[in-house]
């Protein structure tokens, strides 16, 4: 009988996969180490909400941990993990050196989420009205931190295949240290959303996401101030209901139902109010990683008008569910075409389906997945010493995050 393995898995937050699509993802990486015979413990320093999922209901150990506190310490040695898989580099550089101090033979995964430093100087050229290049992330402060913590970890999980080769050449990473492991959709557990509702009975547009993210906000201020009006001009009598996780004031002041442009908050379904919708609109300026609402979007066979950046790591070659466009009147027209023309909506439906199927079956990552944890398991004293970069920033900055935390903790006696 194989010896029951175990993971601690550090969370930035505590998991809302209704909320974002980070939470979807850790819940997607959970299931999968569970249905491989992991147990799991997952801890976090952050307050839960009235959103986080409830861990305890599939199976997982929750465990509050606090930040400077040597009494994670005493936690994880008692624990004794197989392996810690941390959410994001920040809680990597958190507790990433206390795991190596106290248990040095765990593995240790990094899951980027997306690369941060990517995001930042897409957001940083954008705000300087300039063409991002790919040179621009070798002076962004993010990556020195990204960068490092993924070279002090035994694996990083890359969520696009973009971001792997960007990973290569800009920053010129073993690609022993990573792997590509994209959404994870489980297609015999969760089938598309079938039976969709036809062209003909959807209505009006929608656009959905967190509005505490940059990249969301952002999109809704083009979408109001300049997509729109071209739309309105076309389609004179059309809405768009634009829901999102953690409204605050500022968000609701842009309603307008005269001109069909509707702030409503949070949606208690994401799934329902996609899946009613005739088009989703996704115009994102700058971003990383993969856009959990374009991919749920096809799930709910919703076409879907966005950018070369909303795009990333789930186009392929040409075929997209709907349209790509960055500038604001295409990207109109092409939403306005979409609305009207129902041969190109169920071709652009059909064709978000084969994009699933080719880019997120579960199925087809997972051997890999846990083929790599054996191997570097099994070989850890090796892949180690192969890794220098990453054993010399370990020893260096685990040594100046360590005694900052050690000050942290004193001054808070």
């Amino acid at each position: 009988m194989p010896v029951q393995k175990n993971l601690l898995i550090i969370g930035k937050v505590w998991p809302e996969p209704k909320s974002s699509a980070a939470g979807s993802r850790m819940i997607q990486l959970i299931e999968l180490f569970l249905d491989d015979g992991w147990d799991i413990t997952f801890s976090s320093p952050a307050a839960k909400s009235d959103y986080s999922f409830d861990l305890s209901e599939i199976g997982v150990d929750e465990q509050p941990i606090l930040l400077n506190d040597s009494s994670f310490d005493d936690f994880i040695r008692q624990l004794n993990p197989d392996a810690v898989l941390f959410d994001r580099y920040m809680t990597e550089e958190q507790f990433g050196w206390r795991v190596a101090e106290n248990c040095p033979d765990a593995l240790r995964i990094l899951d980027t989420e997306d690369l941060h430093c990517l995001r930042n100087a897409r957001q940083n050229a954008w705000k300087k009205n300039l063409k991002f290049e790919v040179d621009d992330l070798l002076s962004e402060e993010t990556a020195k931190r990204e960068i490092a913590s993924i070279l002090r970890c035994d694996l990083s999980l890359i969520i696009s295949d973009v971001e792997i080769q960007i990973l290569k050449d800009a920053f010129h990473i073993d690609e022993k240290l990573l792997l590509y492991l994209p959404f994870l959709l489980n297609f015999d557990k969760e089938p598309f959303h079938e039976p969709t509702l036809s062209f003909e009975e959807r209505n009006g547009f929608v656009a959905i996401g967190n509005f505490r993210h940059e990249p969301n906000w952002n999109a809704v201020l083009w979408l109001k101030e300049e997509i729109w009006p071209f739309i309105r001009a076309k389609l004179p009598s059309a809405k768009l209901y634009v829901y999102g996780s953690y409204p605050a004031k500022k968000n609701f002041q842009l309603s307008n139902p005269d001109d069909g442009f509707l702030i409503k908050g949070r949606a208690s379904d994401a799934k329902e109010v996609i899946g009613k919708a005739k088009v989703l609109l996704a115009p994102l300026r700058f971003g990383a990683g993969i856009k959990g609402k374009l991919v749920e979007a096809m799930l709910c066979g919703t076409p879907s008008v966005t950018t070369t950046v909303g795009a990333e790591g789930i186009v392929l070659g040409c075929k997209w569910n709907g349209a790509i466009a960055d500038d604001p009147e295409q990207f109109a027209n092409a939403s306005a075409e979409l609305y009207q023309d129902s041969d190109f909506w169920k071709t652009s439906q059909n064709t978000g389906f084969e994009l699933l199927k080719s880019r997120f079956d579960r199925s087809k990552f997972e051997p890999e997945l846990l083929t790599r944890i054996k191997s570097i398991m099994e070989n850890l004293e090796k892949h180690r010493k192969n890794n220098f970069m990453g054993s010399m920033l370990m020893h260096h900055t685990m040594n100046s995050t360590k005694f900052m935390s050690k000050w942290i903790e004193e001054k808070n006696k």
